[in-house]
């Protein structure tokens, strides 16, 4: 075996058949004897086998195929988890609506499974893939593909606004009736979820959608957490700022490989374009007002934003827009936060 290489399992081997004596009737005091009775053999009845399904290209064999040929392992510092259900990455390409002619932004491609989906339905499809053995693997498996490109880059620090611009630019410049923005599908390292979210939801003049894979419990903070409950954070003020979350359907963590220690669910994102946005003087000087509302632990608002104006005239604005001069930032929706900030903060 190779350095790196990974080596398929196999089943275990089937136990040789086994017979199971009856057991002997109780000793009769009065006849003296017992009676022997023979052995009753235990047989398995087996269902006729159906002929096997041909193997995914992008099962849990192929996989290992794939990294094999890269002489690669799983990097936990990448959050490389590699999906094993083909079934999985067809919903996701569903719920994202994925048509013929999409322009399509996919973060981490890994060996690929998600981006023929992609292109099968007909996307033209840039992926972002930092990993350089990973990113050579795709660029061989789908180099007779004109509707794909990947680039070696770090998403998180890549520009990825001039990549999809020129991308979209030149799309436009071959068909003219065509103006339509690009979707965001991706089954992205649980590692840098929050990072990803933050830089590609402020960019609705570019994408029309975005669909996750992510971390569950990650999923569910930003889309589902409540007013008044510890789960509500700045995230969910800019996930709702920026866009419509919607949480879609969760995937068992059997479905990766390696398997991670918890289960991931896909999320979508319709962005808000520009025009849409809630109307801050400042959108700057409002998250900012919105993560120092937060920073104390259940501290009211007249108290956290003191460094902006004074307590007087905070508890002054809460009445105004008729929330309790003891309001904590829990209890606060985007409107509430929205209004707030337009009667304290002077830009």
């Amino acid at each position: 075996m190779t350095a790196g290489s990974l080596p398929l399992q196999s089943l275990p081997p089937i136990p040789p058949r086994r017979t199971l004596k009856a057991p002997l009737p109780a000793h009769n005091g009065t006849a003296g004897a017992r009676r022997r009775i023979s052995p009753i053999p235990l047989y398995i009845a087996c269902a006729k086998r159906s002929p096997s399904p041909s193997p995914s290209p992008d099962g849990y064999h192929a996989t290992l195929r794939a990294l094999n040929s890269k002489g690669r392992t799983p990097r936990k510092s990448l959050g490389q988890h590699y999906m094993l259900n083909n079934e999985i990455n067809e919903q996701l390409a569903s719920v994202a609506s994925v048509e013929e002619g999409d322009v399509v932004l996919e973060i981490g491609p890994g060996t690929g499974s998600l981006t023929n989906v992609l292109i099968n339905a007909g996307a033209i499809v840039l992926a972002i893939e930092k990993d350089p053995h990973m990113a050579t693997l795709v660029s061989e498996r789908f180099a007779g593909k004109d509707r794909f490109k990947v680039l070696e880059e770090d998403f998180v620090k890549c520009h990825i606004r001039s990549h999809m611009l020129s991308l979209l630019g030149s799309i436009k410049s071959l068909d003219q009736s065509k103006s339509r923005r690009a979707k965001v599908v991706s089954n992205i390292p649980f590692n840098i979820s929050t990072e990803v979210v933050k830089l590609l939801l402020p960019m609705g003049d570019i994408f029309s959608e975005v669909s996750l894979l992510l971390q569950e419990e990650t999923a569910v903070r930003m889309v589902e957490s409540s007013l008044r409950t510890s789960e509500y954070r700045p995230i969910n003020v800019f996930v709702n700022f920026y866009s419509d979350p919607e949480y879609k359907f969760k995937v068992p963590r059997t479905n990766f490989f390696p398997q991670p220690n918890v289960d991931a669910a896909v999320v979508t994102f319709k962005l808000k374009q520009p025009a849409e946005y809630p109307r801050v003087s400042s959108t700057k000087s409002f998250f900012s007002m919105v993560n120092s509302a937060f920073n104390g632990k259940r501290k009211m608002l007249r108290r956290s934003l003191q460094h902006i104006c004074t307590s007087l005239e905070i508890e002054k604005a809460l009445g105004s827009v008729g929330l309790p001069i003891t309001s904590r930032p829990e209890e606060l929706t985007l409107d509430d936060f929205v209004n707030l900030h337009n009667l304290i903060v002077k830009v």
